[in-house]
């Protein structure tokens, strides 16, 4: 057995941390100093969805599958973040929506069956972590997932998928999009917003797997109870975020904002270890993210460095 060594993959903090479109700006602040009380203390503020971070159920859904309560942070086991992992490599187009043929492309990269991935961690490289910024190309722009990715998850029966974009959604499944009591419809590149611009370039049925009025309208309401019901039966809005509550609905919990050297493990196989903070009641938690390997079994990458807002 040769050396193993600990590789980072987290993106590091500060208050000028890219953030998601309507985060606050985190807040750091000394409670002392060195020059007056001889220590240094420091505080911060923020939301605890910022950079690399961990997702539990309550964060996007009030009661999973079972019909239980959906489970707060300190509800999941130690190490529901944490096992055997590998890192598929997966080729989307800009924009695209990664479904069951992209991800069974990246087992077959990784050298790995689907059948195999029951009880991992599955990474996923994008490519969009050498993408992070404070930016619409990171955000409005990133590819994602959508429902069908999430139930190739449950069926495959991994236990967790750490995803190296904005969120595990496609980002005109979240609340950027027409999704959500939150949504905002954000303007793109062209000075229209987002929505326009995708229906634009990939047409409007493709537009309309984001959108449950526009799906309802093109395919009618049964397709739509097809396809998305089982998200509306526990009380999900069908198309808001569905691959977070299929996954999350089904214990199978997600880390989003991958980071720091992926690239170094993409492909591999590898110890992946990952803690939120034992918060009562919380909704999600910054991570350290690392992942443990074997030396010679690292990719030839160079090492990330982080001039932020300098991609």
């Amino acid at each position: 057995m040769g050396k193993k060594v600990f590789v980072d993959l987290t993106h590091p903090f500060s208050a000028d941390i890219p953030r998601w479109p309507y985060f606050d700006k985190p807040v750091i602040d000394n409670a002392h100093t060195m020059a007056k009380g001889g220590v240094l203390t420091q505080k911060i503020t923020c939301t605890m969805h910022t950079g690399t971070h961990a997702d539990a159920p309550r964060h996007v859904m009030e009661r999973e599958f079972d019909g239980k309560r959906a489970r707060y942070t300190h509800e999941m086991p130690v190490d529901a973040y944490t096992g055997d992992a590998v890192c598929l490599p997966i080729e989307v187009e800009r924009w695209g929506l990664i479904g069951p043929r992209h991800l069974e492309a990246g087992c077959e990269k990784a050298g790995i069956k689907p059948k195999e991935l029951e009880g991992m961690i599955v990474c996923l490289n994008t490519g969009m972590h050498r993408k992070f910024d404070d930016s619409r190309e990171y955000y409005h722009y990133s590819c994602g997932t959508g429902i069908e990715a999430g139930r190739w998850f449950v069926e495959s029966k991994v236990k967790c998928v750490a995803m190296d974009s904005q969120a595990l959604d496609h980002p005109l499944h979240t609340a950027m999009g027409n999704n959500g009591a939150t949504r905002m419809n954000l303007i793109g590149d062209s000075g229209r917003p987002i929505t326009e611009e995708y229906a634009e370039r990939f047409g409007a049925e493709a537009y309309a797997e984001f959108d449950k009025f526009a799906y309802i309208k093109l395919h009618g309401q049964e397709a739509y109870d097809k396809k998305f019901g089982d998200l509306e039966a526990i009380g999900c809005w069908g198309t808001w975020e569905p691959c977070h509550k299929m996954m999350l609905g089904h214990g199978i919990v997600g880390v989003e904002n991958l980071g720091g050297d992926l690239d170094k493990v993409s492909g591999k196989r590898f110890r992946f270890f990952c803690f939120p903070i034992r918060w009562f009641m919380g909704d999600g938690s910054m991570v350290r993210a690392v992942a443990e390997i074997e030396e010679g079994d690292l990719n030839r990458a160079p090492d990330r460095v982080y001039p932020f807002g300098m991609i």
